[in-house]
């Protein structure tokens, strides 16, 4: 099979009909042979049942359905296992992904062997309150993953080699990462390609300002698991003992300078009547939490399981 097309949603009953038209239209003048791999997200609208529809009238046509609301990440993650073609694309079900833009990510995957290649839309239809979160967004993300070429990380629009969504995890909201994740995974020749944007015609955006603010969080997130994720004892560990190294000789210092003060003069304070004495205390009460807080993201690391398990109400 040439080409998978997966189309995360959430409550886009509207945009379908249209979308799967003229995806059809542009597989057909290309003569690729396709599938598309409707996700959905746990829509409370009539989404589910129209991409019911849909694969009546265009038996490729395929589809999986949360029972609830997961998240565009696990949405594609699921789309990803269902994929069956030498080349996937994703795009979003909103209509402002052009699926004309197919033949071309195509042919840069199968002539030019580009891993991934994704879209940046250069000219945006969207509102200020979303442009100018994005701009900081992406400028950041190129900064901490040394992606130089990519202006636009969280664009729907992408395409893979076949192999490449087989080797990436997703979870949580990691579908902004997309492109350091395959990075990582050994995934290096990443392209990118103009895409035309359109404006929103059903329905209203899904964007916002927790959306972006989560962003930034995932960002650290990733950046630490691609640091030490598979050794957490490394900087957990690292920072506990020094920190309790330098709580125990301080308060070692204190100790022996209790002693001198005894022995030259005969009198002094209490130990715990010291401010610094508690001061080095807690240093060795936080470096052994630090220490242990590494042992036990060891042993998680290494027996997590189940993390990527939905509930699939139905499948086609």
């Amino acid at each position: 099979m040439d080409i998978s097309v997966i189309v995360p949603l959430y409550n886009e009953a509207e945009s379908l009909p249209e979308l799967a038209a003229w995806i059809d239209r542009v597989m057909t003048e290309n003569k690729f042979s396709y599938e598309v791999i409707f996700c959905n997200d746990g829509s409370t609208d009539n989404s589910w049942d129209i991409i019911c529809q849909l694969h009546d009238k265009y038996p490729c046509m395929h589809g999986m359905s949360f029972r609830t609301n997961h998240g565009k990440s696990p949405a594609l993650h699921v789309g990803f296992s269902m994929a069956k073609g030498d080349v996937v694309i994703t795009m979003d079900a909103d209509l402002q992904d052009s699926p004309d833009e197919i033949p071309e990510l195509y042919r840069m995957i199968t002539e030019e062997g580009y891993d991934l290649v994704s879209g940046w839309k250069k000219k945006r239809y969207d509102p200020l309150s979303k442009t100018i979160p994005t701009k900081l967004f992406n400028a950041t993300v190129r900064k901490v993953s040394g992606i130089k070429n990519l202006h636009d990380f969280n664009c729907g629009l992408k395409a893979y080699r076949g192999e490449v969504v087989k080797h990436i995890e997703l979870y949580g909201d990691m579908h902004r990462y997309i492109p350091w994740l395959a990075k990582n995974a050994g995934y290096k020749k990443i392209g990118e390609k103009v895409v035309q944007h359109q404006a929103r015609k059903y329905g209203t955006t899904k964007f916002g300002l927790d959306r972006f603010v989560n962003g930034y969080l995932d960002l650290i997130t990733l950046w630490f698991l691609n640091r030490f994720g598979s050794k957490p004892m490394l900087v957990f560990g690292l920072w506990g003992t020094m920190v309790f190294l330098i709580g125990f000789f301080a308060v070692l210092f204190i100790i022996l300078h209790k002693i001198y003060i005894l022995q030259t003069t005969g009198t002094g304070t209490l130990i715990t009547d010291m401010p610094a004495f508690y001061i080095a205390l807690t240093c060795m009460l936080l470096g052994a939490q630090l220490f242990l807080a590494g042992f036990l993201g060891e042993l998680i690391s290494r027996t997590a399981q189940g993390r990527n398990e939905y509930d699939i109400a139905a499948t086609i």
